[in-house]
This record gives C-alpha cells, sequence and structure tokens, in this order.
C-alpha cells in the first residue's frame, strides 16, 4: 500500500517534466516571430513592384504564420492545463474565455482543424503559383490537404460516437 502510493506520487509528479516542452514552444514562437517579421519586411519591401498574385501570396504567408502561432498558443495553454497544472485565471483580467475549457478531444480537434487551415492556405499558395509549380507538386499538394480534411472529419466522427456512447453508458447507471 505504501510502494503503491509513492509510486503513485512520483507518476503524478512526473507530469511535471512536460513543462520544459511548454517553454520550447514559447521560445518556438519567438522563431515564429522573427520569420513573420523578416516575411513582412520582405512583403512591404516589395508591395509598390509585386504583382496583385505577389501582394496576395504574401499576405497568405503572414496568415499562415499566424495560423502557425496560434496553434502553438492552443497547445502551449491546453496541453498544460489538461496534463500539467490548471492556471488560475483570476490573475489574468484578460483570459481567452476558451482557455480552460478545452479538453483533450477539443484539444486534438482544435490541432487538426488548425492542421486543415493551415494546409489550405499552403494549398492556395500553391494555386495562386500555379504558373511556377509542377503538376505532381499540386497533386501531392491537393492529396496531403484531403488527407488532413478527411483525417480530421473520422477524428470528429470518432469521438461523437465515442461521446454518444459515454453519455448512453451514464444514462444507464
Amino acid at each position: 500500500m505504501m510502494i503503491e502510493r509513492a509510486l503513485e506520487k512520483f507518476l503524478f509528479a512526473s507530469r511535471w517534466l512536460l513543462a520544459p516542452f511548454y517553454v520550447a514552444l514559447v521560445v518556438s514562437l519567438v522563431g515564429l516571430l522573427i520569420k513573420a517579421a523578416e516575411e513582412l519586411w520582405h512583403f512591404m519591401s516589395h508591395a509598390f513592384s509585386a504583382s496583385e498574385s505577389d501582394v496576395i501570396l504574401g499576405v497568405l504567408s503572414l496568415i499562415d504564420l499566424t495560423l502557425t502561432g496560434s496553434l502553438i498558443i492552443i497547445v502551449i495553454f491546453s496541453g498544460y492545463e489538461n496534463f500539467v497544472s490548471k492556471i488560475d485565471e483570476s490573475e489574468h483580467r484578460d483570459w481567452p474565455e476558451w482557455m480552460g475549457k478545452i479538453d483533450f478531444t477539443g484539444l486534438k480537434l482544435k490541432l487538426l482543424s488548425s492542421i486543415v487551415a493551415i494546409s489550405g492556405i499552403q494549398l492556395l499558395k500553391t494555386f495562386m503559383n500555379v504558373k511556377n509549380v509542377s503538376d505532381r507538386d499540386i497533386m501531392w499538394s491537393v492529396i496531403i490537404h484531403m488527407v488532413f480534411v478527411i483525417s480530421g472529419i473520422i477524428l470528429a466522427w470518432t469521438d461523437k460516437i465515442s461521446g454518444e456512447a459515454h453519455s448512453s453508458s451514464n444514462k444507464a447507471h
């Protein structure tokens, strides 16, 4: 009994090993910010001489980087709250409403929907630059995007089924 309790305490404390991973993701946001600043500089320095397609591609690149940054924030806060420790939201006036309410299932769905959105932007960038992209690259971009879309649908469907099964088993008890 005492060994079991000690093992459980040890296992429960091991969740803190995830904290450095979330810190690493925060540092990766800095790298993403540097890339966004570089993209913005490149975009703005060529805005007057660029074609409409080039301007749209520049904006799409910034949107892509922004969505990726948002995805990282979702993973940091949801992962930390779900797996490491709750954050006291009373200390933060501007606490977003969704934080602290995303469970593991919601996190998976948000992640996959963000990946689908990012993939969609990449596909749109490919279509905007169709003159400079091979048919093979276009084909693979579409296939990869469709794999993400179908995976998202299947994940949502299986989560819905398991949620219905869980709620019906709770009603039976």
